[in-house]
């Protein structure tokens, strides 16, 4: 039987979840993390940005604003259009999500297991709570994971680290012995800060050079690394 490469998804007959997981709490970034929303961010930064300033914006810098409020990103490209930008952006984003949100393969399966562990599941995002609930219900994940900090629960956001200990909290668990996974060089910063384990992934938005360059714990390129990661 030929083997499964490791970028599909688990097979049926994978073994059952670990007994003893690496961390009791697991928090994870959303945005290219658990949800495929890449397509979508960026498209709805180009067409606020084509709709309010009549041109397109560096897809690169795109990419390295994912992961922190809209808000602040717009106020750095264009501090004077920046409330039109967010709204050209929110309603774009809004009409546009359903039909371009999309899973990767396998994620649903792990945050099951996980749970099937004893882990407590958590996500820490920048993304604001609506969009946020969204996406994870349109990937199915809404049931698995029971704790979930979006933009409006803290006044600060990554790279800080008050999102993280909020969500470590609410999970009942210790930093200590918890780990954050995400896929932006602010998510590694953010838990680095709050004394939890840094993990890289690396299938999302973030530059795996810069990632890397950060110094996570761990990186992951795959679903089935970080899968072997947290339940070795």
């Amino acid at each position: 039987m030929a083997a499964v490469p490791p970028s599909d998804p688990a097979p049926a007959s994978d073994p059952a979840p670990s007994a003893d997981p690496s961390w009791p709490t697991v928090v994870f970034d959303l945005d290219g993390t658990l949800v495929d929303t890449i397509g979508l961010i960026v498209d709805s930064y180009h067409h606020a940005f084509e709709t309010v300033l009549g041109r397109r914006e560096d897809e690169a810098r795109i990419r390295a604003w994912i992961g922190r409020p809209l808000q602040q990103c717009f106020a750095e490209a264009s501090p004077e259009h920046a409330e039109a930008l967010f709204a050209a952006y929110s309603e774009w984003n809004a009409a546009n999500t359903d039909r371009l949100v999309k899973r990767y393969a396998g994620v649903d399966r792990l945050v099951a297991d996980l749970a099937a562990a004893g882990v407590t599941v958590a996500v820490a995002t920048s993304k604001r709570r609506e969009p946020a609930a969204r996406a994870l219900q349109l990937t199915g994940l809404d049931t698995l994971i029971p704790v979930i900090v979006t933009q409006e629960d803290t006044p600060a956001h990554k790279p800080d680290p008050a999102p993280l200990l909020l969500a470590v909290s609410r999970a009942g668990g210790d930093p200590q012995r918890a780990a954050y996974v995400g896929d932006a060089v602010v998510d590694v910063l953010a838990a680095q800060a709050a004394g939890m384990t840094a993990i890289g992934v690396l299938w999302g938005a973030g530059d795996p050079e810069a990632i890397r360059a950060v110094g996570p714990a761990a990186v992951a390129t795959t679903v089935p690394e970080l899968r072997h990661l947290l339940l070795p």
